[in-house]
């Protein structure tokens, strides 16, 4: 099995997360597929951006729920990273997912949905999703249970990742519990019996955030489904030389 490359937030390391310039990049380095995140603006539009307030990764103030679409658009997403991507927008996942139509890619869409729990978020999200016939191509992942639940409940066909970056107590059990068909670990919880595990029950295991080569180079070893990483054209590399 050949471990897919997810460019986490689109090329991340090269671009301003989460934007066109990123997804751009992250496509023409070859990675199979994008991770990005969704959180929903004041009048219910999904658009990408990874914290619930605005300050990191624009130059505005507040949080993403108490903006309009019309607002939001205006902040300028990129000059924090560099000036080169000065008046960068952020992007809405209807944009996102029109660019991604005609190429041959698998996402990640995550809720973001662990500190404010969005209202209609789920629908809002499947809905899009199947507009763009791109249901098939993607996995839907969240830290909030509570949400991968909804998700199935909207459709069980969907598929659907928890998340988590804690040791959790029967974790396979929990995930066997709320119907999930993958686990999205933080780097450091991996090891081969939790790959063994996830094997057995059928689960994809995807790692993140798989920055190094030594990291890559594990994840290769342990059969990882897919792995989540900011720098997608060193994965390429290195998956060759290690898969």
């Amino acid at each position: 099995m050949v471990t897919l490359i997810y460019a986490h937030r689109g090329a991340s390391k090269l671009a301003p997360e989460n934007t066109m310039p990123a997804f751009d990049l992250a496509y023409q380095a070859g990675a199979d597929g994008i991770e990005t995140d969704v959180q929903l603006t004041k009048d219910s539009v999904p658009v990408l951006i990874h914290d619930e307030n605005v300050r990191r990764t624009t130059n505005g103030t507040g949080f993403v729920q108490d903006y309009t679409y019309g607002e939001i658009k205006k902040l300028d997403a990129g000059s924090w990273f560099s000036s080169k991507f000065s008046d960068t927008p952020i992007v809405t996942l209807e944009e996102f997912l029109g660019w991604v139509q005609d190429k041959s890619m698998v996402l990640n869409i995550e809720l973001k949905n662990n500190v404010i729990d969005y209202k209609n978020m789920e629908r809002i999200v499947y809905d899009l999703l199947q507009a763009h016939q791109l249901l098939d191509q993607t996995v839907v992942s969240s830290f909030n249970p509570d949400s991968m639940k909804r998700m199935k409940e909207i459709d069980p066909k969907v598929a659907t990742a928890f998340l988590t970056s804690q040791k959790l107590p029967d974790l396979l059990g929990y995930l066997r519990r709320l119907q999930v068909d993958g686990l999205h670990a933080k780097y450091r919880l991996l090891n081969k019996k939790l790959a063994e595990n996830c094997m057995q029950q059928n689960l994809a295991l995807r790692s993140y955030t798989v920055n190094r080569p030594a990291q890559m180079k594990k994840c290769f070893k342990l059969k990882c489904e897919g792995i989540f990483t900011d720098v997608p054209h060193l994965a390429k590399e290195y998956r060759e030389l290690y898969q």
